[in-house]
């Protein structure tokens, strides 16, 4: 399963790429609304020029109808090659998807819930597709690693090359739930990427160590 940060933040992306495991950042309105005196486009701009060789940068539309998501895409693209649309689960949002894909650019369609929603987004030519674990878990509970199972062999019998972006994503546990019921993706805050660095015997290893080295050096100087 790829590895997606999920923030507006500069500082975490810029972290979460210098580790060497990014694949790609998602935004959303939400997300770009909690960094003051940002525009949109710009923040796009400075993810592409620092975040080299990833494979994609989301970037969610604020249109309602087909046409202003199209508009809005293409304007998205035209920052950079790796903008991938994001688009919303409806009628429209779909209309705007295949227009889209039938372009070339990239698309990811969002706040899906049901393996229903996923199979149409899928036949409108979505690159991505991105149900939300942890929404879904908050008013049925355990169903969201379900959901990306039933997406997943859904996709597999029909032959549907969409990616499944786990999203929502609030916990280690998660990550690990959703790579084994086949997320193709999954995209989290930078607290959950860093989360999963660490073990308290990772710690306690690295304690031991230090003060190893430590003798070590005394011993050399003797």
């Amino acid at each position: 399963m790829r590895i997606f940060v999920d923030t507006a933040n500069f500082d975490d992306i810029k972290k979460a790429y210098d580790m060497g495991i990014l694949a790609g950042v998602t935004t959303n309105p939400s997300l770009i609304a909690k960094e003051t005196g940002v525009r949109y486009e710009d923040r796009l701009r400075e993810i592409a020029e620092y975040c080299k060789g990833i494979e994609s940068i989301s970037a969610e539309v604020f249109g309602e109808t087909a046409e202003e998501m199209v508009k809005e895409g293409l304007a998205f693209h035209e920052i950079a090659d790796n903008i991938t649309v994001k688009l919303p689960m409806t009628p429209e949002g779909l209309k705007a998807c295949r227009q889209l894909t039938e372009k070339g650019i990239t698309t990811n369609v969002t706040l899906v819930f049901t393996a229903a929603q996923a199979l149409l987004a899928g036949r409108a030519g979505a690159t991505y597709v991105s149900p939300f674990i942890g929404r879904l878990e908050d008013v049925a509970k355990g169903s969201g690693v379900e959901l990306i199972g039933k997406i997943a062999e859904i996709f597999r019998e029909h032959d549907i090359k969409t990616n499944i972006l786990a999203a929502s994503i609030r916990s280690v546990e998660h990550v690990e739930d959703a790579a084994l019921a086949g997320a193709n993706v999954g995209t989290m805050p930078y607290k959950v990427i860093e989360a999963m660095t660490k073990h308290p015997k990772t710690a306690e290893g690295l304690t031991t160590f230090a003060a190893d080295a430590e003798k070590y050096r005394s011993n050399l100087k003797k």
